[in-house]
């Protein structure tokens, strides 16, 4: 459908004028999909503005990290909905941007819950990268019930306590999430954890996972029962091509086939499925595994 722009600040977000245009423009019962960055990103700054890089339609083709989420989520398409790359000032020490990923999430939810307020009858989903995902979480407290369809959180830099309360917010709860995490970002999580102190001690970043929460998905694309289950969905995403990446989980091949139909509305129950998918083959790479439980899935 294509693609707006919107630059968030301290003093709120902008874009101008083309969120009007672009939402009427929508069928009802269209869908919106917020794109939201992570770390070292700001708009207006040559070579780190994400509205040139992953949240452009043509991104620099001299960066082997740009690639374009717009496309590859198809919002170029007549079906592909409405896209919003949100782009906010990531760029300073990782404690000072992590606090203001907080205020970034009161902003997406402004900027959310006016969507809302103009047609109520969208779909919104999120899919975030890094500190994107504390943007989008922190997002979730300003929002009511059914303002958030779904999130994708990738290689998410946020604490599972945190996240956990934004699941328990009306939001969150009516909302989906598929948290897509792997061992290869190991060194990114000591680095946060380092950088950005736990709430608690025994707090964990959400590479850990979080198992019970309703509405919430985990995927670790490292291990290879995962891949399997994918594989029953009809996608396929190769092994891990080395110990440390923070961005597998959107450069991986295959992976946003998989992020399309979350989004998708024709595919309601594809998390559902995944989830199905994904006990049967834990299940099963356990059983293979010798007693002292030392094979690697």
């Amino acid at each position: 459908m294509g693609l707006i722009s919107i630059t968030a600040t301290a003093r709120g977000w902008c874009d101008v004028g083309e969120l009007t245009a672009a939402l009427s423009a929508l069928p009802q019962g269209g869908t919106v999909t917020i794109m939201i960055h992570g770390y070292r990103f700001a708009p207006g700054i040559s070579g780190h503005d994400p509205h040139g890089h992953i949240l452009s339609q043509t991104p620099d083709p001299g960066c082997w990290k740009a690639i374009s989420w717009p496309r590859h989520l198809h919002l170029h398409r007549a079906e592909g909905g409405l896209g919003i790359g949100f782009g906010w000032n990531a760029r300073g020490s990782l404690g000072a941007v992590a606090a203001r990923a907080f205020d970034m999430g009161h902003i997406l939810a402004d900027l959310i819950a006016q969507i809302r307020t103009r047609r109520p009858d969208l779909a919104i989903n999120l899919i975030a990268h890094s500190l994107g995902a504390r943007v989008a979480l922190a997002a979730l407290h300003g929002l009511r019930a059914g303002d958030v369809a779904r999130l994708v959180l990738l290689s998410g830099a946020e604490y599972r306590s945190r996240a956990r309360a934004a699941m328990a917010s009306p939001a969150g709860r009516s909302a989906r999430v598929l948290n897509v995490a792997s061992g290869e970002n190991a060194l990114f999580d000591l680095i946060f954890r380092l950088f950005v102190p736990a709430p608690r001690v025994t707090d964990w970043a959400l590479s850990a996972g979080i198992a019970d929460v309703a509405g919430w998905s985990d995927l670790f694309i490292d291990r290879a029962a995962s891949r399997a289950a994918l594989q029953r969905l009809g996608i396929h995403i190769r092994a891990p091509q080395g110990k440390i990446c923070h961005w597998s989980s959107y450069l991986r091949p295959g992976l946003f086939r998989l992020y399309r139909a979350v989004f998708d509305p024709n595919t309601p129950d594809i998390l559902d499925r995944l989830d199905h998918a994904l006990a049967q083959e834990t299940r099963k790479s356990a059983e293979k595994r010798p007693r002292w439980g030392l094979s690697p899935l």
